[in-house]
């Protein structure tokens, strides 16, 4: 997963998906600071380099011949086997994640060990697949192993769609409940600046939601076209690396938000 989100950035329970009150003085270069400690931020502005110089490689606007191509292709290729780097011991967060969630029902339980289960997957095998491109295991298992890794994130993503959608569920129906309760208070004639702040907060959780359904949906693509190696509609250079772009945007705002 380059979302999953986080990575990863599954169900409601992650921290990453709430809304914190932020100082609205506060200095864009602590924020920058803040920001760029978390190893999720710098991952995330490597996956938006990478993916553009994808684009850029993809529309072949620059010849083959050209030294700049070689040099934006090395380039590429050395961003994806750093970002791999960030992801060492990642794993253990779904570990924990998983641990610390409540279900309130068996399907809720199925799918939560479905989304952390699969990108947990994924992130202890991208260690082995960083090992071999690194040289210090054989690189002969890099292939199935890329294979593994790829369903991995793929079948992650089905179980996190999911919960996201039956959280965006929740979340409009305590929109619409909210509502109500101030359109009755506005016929009242009462005061409702409390229900409008937690209206706001409602929505901008609800947007953030939706860019979550989104970027999934983008970084699933990604791991149709690893399984598939590239092959099949929609699997394109160009679009592949548009999705993955859309995800690096979308992710790195969700980590600027949240930091």
């Amino acid at each position: 997963m380059d979302s999953k989100t986080s990575t990863a950035l599954i169900p409601s329970q992650n921290p990453e998906n709430e809304i914190k009150p932020k100082p609205k003085d506060r200095d864009f270069l602590n924020h920058l600071e803040a920001y760029l400690a978390k190893r999720d931020g710098v991952d995330k502005l490597l996956k938006i380099s990478r993916y553009a110089t994808k684009i850029i490689l993809a529309y072949s606007v620059l010849p083959e011949t050209l030294p700049l191509t070689a040099r934006l292709k090395s380039f590429e290729s050395s961003v994806g086997l750093s970002r791999k780097a960030f992801r060492l011991g990642k794993f253990v967060q779904d570990v924990n994640a998983l641990r610390d969630s409540h279900f309130d029902s068996k399907e809720d339980l199925i799918l939560s060990v479905v989304a952390y289960g699969g990108e947990g997957l994924y992130y202890f095998v991208e260690q082995f697949i960083w090992l071999a491109k690194s040289g210090l295991i054989d690189p002969k298992h890099s292939r199935n192993l890329q294979k593994i890794s790829a369903w991995a994130e793929f079948i992650g993503y089905i179980g996190s769609i999911s919960l996201k959608f039956r959280d965006l569920k929740r979340i409009i129906e305590d929109e619409a409940c909210l509502e109500s309760s101030i359109e009755i208070a506005i016929s009242r004639g009462n005061g409702c600046k409390e229900e409008e702040q937690r209206m706001k907060k409602l929505r901008e959780k609800k947007l953030l939601k939706k860019l979550s359904i989104v970027q999934d949906f983008s970084d699933a693509l990604m791991a149709v076209s690893d399984i598939r190696d590239g092959k099949g509609t929609l699997l394109g250079p160009l679009f592949v690396a548009s999705a993955g772009l859309l995800s690096a945007i979308i992710s790195t705002h969700k980590n600027w938000v949240s930091c």
